[in-house]
């Protein structure tokens, strides 16, 4: 991490130069040296001019990259993956998102418009809209030109109401979009006219997650003073509200949430490593899941498939409850078999899970985790094994997504890099 932490000081030094030189003790001065003479270095000192660092000859950097995207000038803290085409939306520290290639790396568009850092990006279910998501507030829509391709795409409209863009989801059927903002209000808003269709207050903190079920009639949404709330998107009111006054649901603020395929239970992560499942038809805690280390903020959530309904099952899959996982910042990525509430798996990183993604059918038991050890992995679910690991980044990766169909990982990075990998 040395390399990082260098970094980021060298970006925040600007200014301070002068101040500096004032204090010098001139009993601090250890040794003179004369002009044009080599200064000695300290055998532990890691920069080297202007910040950089002496290639380290131990360290070799392993890519297995099939692509990279490097236009970001800064963090790239958000990627997303067009639902056909390979085009992946990225966005980051430097105020903008881009449309890239990812078979080519090429740019396609680049996503302008924003004053502050780019946090989010989305594309719509038909992949017709992208939405981007920044830190000014701002949601800036963008639509295809033309049937022709996916090359060629026009500014739609921008949406304004969050103070600041925590998350963006699109509607998993129609042109609907929600966002959740750090004021704890969250926008739902209706494309392509951007006319705002509902603002649902409720929340005490920033709404740090949220997400619509998968049958597209209900939104659930969370913050970080650990309040869950479960919405009917046509109307204010919440259908259930869960607090941490209920002491079954404290979990020091929530920090992720996933919402099974059936659309009936919602499973939710915590900034102390406590993950709930909650029933979405009893609006109640129905299962706690203690696998990670405490006061290791839970950061992704996923479910997986680990079996298709067969003649045999009777119709039904293997576990009925449906199987998550969790990521979380001890570095490990916890399969839970929810009939049983029980621990199948414990999937290691060397730091930080970032994200989790699970494949599509047929191979809906595989699931792909990104973390701050610069690092992706493919998984079986089934079994915990490990089928393949993607190295290229020098830094955390921030965030990733899956692309044609599952085929390919596109992540992003601090390191101010997208790198695209085969997943298997």
């Amino acid at each position: 991490m040395a390399a990082e932490r260098v970094q980021d000081e060298h970006f925040e030094e600007g200014g301070n130069a002068e101040e500096n030189d004032e204090f010098i003790d001139p009993n601090d001065v250890l040794i003179e040296v004369a002009e044009g003479a080599d200064f000695p270095m300290d055998d532990d000192e890691e920069g080297g001019m202007d910040g950089e660092f002496p290639p380290d000859e131990s360290i070799v950097y392993e890519d297995n990259s099939t692509q990279h995207f490097p236009a970001h000038k800064g963090s790239v803290f958000a990627v997303s993956t067009h639902p056909i085409a390979p085009i992946a939306a990225s966005g980051g520290e430097d105020d903008l998102g881009y449309l890239w290639d990812f078979t080519t790396g090429d740019e396609l568009v680049k996503l302008t418009g924003h004053s502050d850092s780019v946090t989010s990006t989305a594309f719509n279910a038909d992949g017709e809209l992208v939405a981007t998501g920044g830190m000014d507030g701002k949601v800036r829509i963008w639509r295809r030109v033309g049937k022709e391709d996916w090359r060629t795409w026009e500014f739609l409209t921008e949406l304004t109401g969050p103070d600041e863009v925590m998350w963006l989801r699109w509607h998993p059927k129609g042109n609907v979009l929600l966002a959740g903002s750090n004021d704890t209000t969250v926008w739902l808003w209706q494309l392509p006219s951007g006319n705002t269709m509902q603002v649902f207050a409720g929340h005490m903190g920033p709404v740090t997650c949220g997400a619509f079920t998968p049958d597209g009639k209900r939104i659930v949404t969370a913050d970080a003073e650990g309040t869950l709330i479960y919405w009917d998107p046509r109307s204010p009111s919440p259908i259930f509200k869960l607090t941490p006054t209920d002491a079954r649901f404290a979990l020091d603020g929530i920090t992720s949430l996933a919402v099974n395929p059936a659309s009936t239970l919602a499973v939710v992560g915590g900034a102390s490593g406590g993950v709930r499942v909650i029933s979405l038809s009893k609006g109640d805690v129905v299962g706690a899941l203690a696998g990670h280390q405490e006061g290791e903020s839970v950061e992704a959530v996923e479910f997986v498939e680990l079996a298709t309904p067969g003649p045999l099952s009777g119709g039904a899959p293997i576990a009925s409850g449906g199987v998550v996982v969790t990521g979380a910042t001890d570095g490990k990525a916890c399969i839970w078999d929810l009939s049983t509430m029980r621990l199948r798996a414990t999937l290691e990183h060397e730091d930080a899970v970032t994200s989790l993604h699970h494949l599509p059918a047929p191979k809906a038991h595989l699931i792909v985790s990104a973390s701050v050890d610069k690092v992706l992995r493919t998984w079986d679910a089934r079994t915990g094994t490990l089928i393949r690991e993607h190295k290229g980044h020098q830094g955390p990766i921030l965030d990733a997504a899956l692309g044609l169909g599952g085929g390919v990982v596109v992540s992003a990075g601090d390191d101010g890099v997208c790198l695209v990998f085969h997943t298997e």
